[in-house]
């Protein structure tokens, strides 16, 4: 038996060690049932678009998602049933606990990612939507690059950061060696907050200056700040709270099993991000589309192309049920002035009955 296990044993109480893993898997597992909803939904919802940039990311995060999650069923369903009451097993890291921290960095940077490919298109290209989400949000003109860029910079360094992390989680071979690596644990998670941070402040920012006057546009950029930020903050706290049981509680595994949340919170947040269009459509479209035919300071030209259409549309089917005298009919009623018309009526001839 190794230094390690011996070390070890005495202080090993399955209650905050792997039974922490296991709760973690429990509610890792519920909040991947609600990204299979959120998927679903967002694939009904646009299955008509075809294949799109979107469409792809959506089912590659999903494919991450649930290799994560089989991979940390596995390293509980290994310490646990596999290999219970065996203590020198227990100690020891299996391959797939160090494989699924791979991809919970995946996840995190390839969400991160994809926010910076957000704020690119709206900030370097004003033609199009914002977030590809409020398709009729417009986004103002003439907007530097250097947001997007000092974005895309801080995402690069911090996957470099990740890759720190999963270099010194690959050279501990015991639960024991965790303690030593607690450096790149504290950088990993702290460098994430950071970029949660820039990213939800780049994304406010993005929308509180595409405000148009519109009173149910500007609603729903309100509501799409108040969302980012509440997610943004939902991602922070809990790798925060990764943090904070790391530093209190080195010698358990709670802060494991919060970890293992921390992916799947960046999966539904974006994928709710994703479908914030469908929640907030219904109840604007009406009252915004009234709004851009009254002012004509934006302009959209589909909108222009679908408001000709339906008037060729009504002018047809009036054709179909008008007179042929109406046209000179029209033609001598609008060259004559309009005056008053007076009516006489004549009660005298009633006197002589």
């Amino acid at each position: 038996m190794s230094s390690s296990t011996q070390d070890l044993i005495p202080q090993l109480h399955l209650g905050n060690t792997f039974g922490a893993l296991f709760i973690g898997v429990i509610f890792a597992a519920i909040l991947f049932g609600l990204s299979n909803i959120q998927a679903l939904f967002y694939f009904q919802t646009y299955r008509g678009t075809g294949i799109s940039f979107p469409t792809l990311a959506v089912a590659w995060l999903w494919i991450l998602d649930a290799l994560h999650l089989f991979l940390i069923v596995h390293c509980v369903y290994y310490y646990l049933v596999a290999h219970y009451a065996d203590i020198s097993t227990l100690t020891e890291i299996v391959w797939s606990f160090k494989l699924q921290i791979v991809i919970d960095v995946i996840i995190i940077y390839g969400v991160h990612l994809l926010y910076f490919h957000r704020i690119w298109i709206g900030m370097c290209f004003p033609i199009e939507p914002i977030l590809r989400l409020m398709q009729y949000i417009p986004v103002g003109k003439g907007r530097s690059r250097v947001l997007p860029v000092a974005v895309g910079v801080i995402v690069t360094l911090g996957s470099g950061v990740a890759i720190a992390l999963i270099w010194a989680i690959y050279q501990c071979h015991a639960f024991s060696d965790l303690i030593n690596i607690e450096w790149a644990t504290f950088m990993a998670l702290g460098t994430i907050t950071f970029v949660d941070f820039i990213i939800a402040s780049s994304l406010c920012y993005l929308l509180a200056t595409s405000r148009t006057g519109f009173s149910s546009t500007d609603s729903m950029i309100t509501k799409l700040m108040a969302y980012i930020i509440n997610t943004g903050c939902l991602t922070s706290m809990c790798s925060l709270t990764v943090m904070i049981a790391c530093a209190v509680m080195p010698h358990n595994f709670v802060f494991l099993g919060v970890d293992f949340l921390v992916a799947k919170l960046y999966v539904n947040s974006f994928f709710a991000l994703l479908n914030a269009r469908r929640y907030l459509q219904p109840a604007t479209d009406t009252n915004h589309f009234s709004e851009v035919h009254m002012r004509h300071s934006i302009y959209r030209p589909e909108l222009n192309v679908i408001a000709s259409q339906e008037e060729e549309l009504q002018e047809s089917r009036k054709n179909i049920f008008k007179h042929p005298d109406d046209e000179v009919m029209h033609l001598t009623r609008s060259a004559m002035p309009h005056r008053p018309i007076e009516v006489t009526v004549e009660t005298n001839s009633f006197s002589s009955v």
